[in-house]
């Protein structure tokens, strides 16, 4: 079922050239809703990007790509106008899903390395964080949202979970929940839900990039009720079910969607 199709829906993807935000990309394009992915990607990687971009109009729906910077108030308001125009008068933003993972992965004491700095908090909050507020205050200014939309981020475990090297990225998990929240609180006389989704550990490029991930894959088979890992279709998923018209009532809340990898 398209349930999407020929309403004129838009998902805006921040961060969706990998991982959990092209994965949302597809699934959502695959239901009839039109696409805009932000990302910010070496040249070298457009090409792979430029047949899932493929795939995804092959589904029947546009698709607005945008290599720019989605941290720098310019170039959100360069892509906004974008946007605007290819929604015209009867297009809306239906759902906005934050997908964005720039931070620093640096230990809080060692001999051996460089150690988090103020600077590394600032960056990691700003980006995997607050911005998802500057991009919603953004859109709601612009008038793009539908009068039922969704506000999707992803968090994780190390939002109350120590882990080696995390401390920058924990903070940020923590900041995103609660002005998801508040997102869901203030913006809700307008329509607007927000939810985060906890996905478990997934085999994506920025979790590869945490010292000894090995080590946290392992543990997590280990651990895993169903034996494996969460895939970024598991998430996008959910994104897609928070998206629908039936997910109406759920707002300002954390769903947990790691096959029961919390329970051990």
């Amino acid at each position: 079922m398209n349930e999407f199709q020929n309403k004129n829906n838009w998902a805006l993807i921040l961060g969706g050239s990998s991982g959990l935000g092209l994965a949302s990309a597809k699934k959502l394009a695959a239901h009839g809703m039109h696409i805009c992915i932000v990302h910010r990607s070496p040249r070298h990687y457009e090409a792979a990007l430029a047949k899932e971009i493929e795939a995804i109009t092959a589904m029947g729906v546009q698709c607005l790509v945008f290599n720019k910077d989605a941290l720098k108030e310019a170039k959100r308001n360069e892509i906004l106008q974008a946007l605007q125009t290819a929604l015209g008068d009867n297009g809306q933003l239906k759902t906005l899903v934050h997908s964005i993972a720039k931070g620093n992965l640096k230990p809080m004491v060692s001999e051996a390395q460089p150690t988090l700095q103020h600077d590394d908090f600032a960056l990691t909050l700003h980006a995997m964080a607050i911005s998802l507020y500057d991009w919603t205050a953004a859109l709601h200014a612009a008038q793009l949202f539908a009068q039922d939309a969704r506000i999707i981020s992803f968090t994780s475990e190390g939002n109350t979970k120590p882990l080696q090297h995390y401390a920058a990225v924990s903070a940020a998990k923590a900041t995103l929940e609660a002005i998801t929240r508040n997102i869901a609180l203030e913006f809700a006389p307008y329509g607007i839900k927000a939810n985060c989704i906890q996905a478990g550990v997934t085999d994506t490029a920025s979790m590869r990039l945490i010292p000894n991930s090995e080590t946290l894959v392992a543990h997590t088979l280990k651990r895993h009720p169903n034996k494996r890992l969460t895939l970024p279709e598991d998430v996008a998923n959910v994104v897609y079910l928070l998206s629908k018209d039936e997910a109406r009532w759920i707002t300002g809340t954390v769903l947990i969607a790691d096959g029961g990898e919390h329970l051990l």
